[in-house]
């Protein structure tokens, strides 16, 4: 749950309407600092194949949520990654994800 303002943000819901977009292989919703909210949201995107990642595919997707989800739910930002982490089962290894974001802070909300 990322914790942005004092509302709850659930990310399976974001990730939800990101895997919908045809640019998009797979993709990670979690909470990073934010000095004013608490955390904000970021998605990390595993562009799929042909897909050229880059601020133009940000915006891309970011805008396809218009209409489908709140704003207040879009990410403020969208970085990409050639592959998800993953355990041999499958299973996403978000927390490696999140680490670079949250290094040097005291606590991670």
């Amino acid at each position: 749950m990322i914790i942005s303002g004092g509302t709850n943000i659930y990310p399976a819901e974001i990730e939800n309407e990101i895997m919908i977009h045809p640019k998009v292989a797979d993709v990670a919703v979690f909470g990073v600092p934010d000095e004013e909210w608490g955390e904000q949201i970021k998605a990390v995107v595993e562009p799929a194949p042909g897909a050229v990642p880059g601020p133009e595919l940000a915006q891309e997707i970011i805008g396809s949520l218009r209409g489908r989800l709140a704003t207040m739910k879009w990410p403020r930002s969208i970085d990409f990654i050639d592959e998800m982490p993953r355990e041999p089962n499958g299973k996403l290894l978000k927390r490696k994800l999140r680490e670079p974001y949250w290094k040097g802070r005291d606590r991670a909300i």
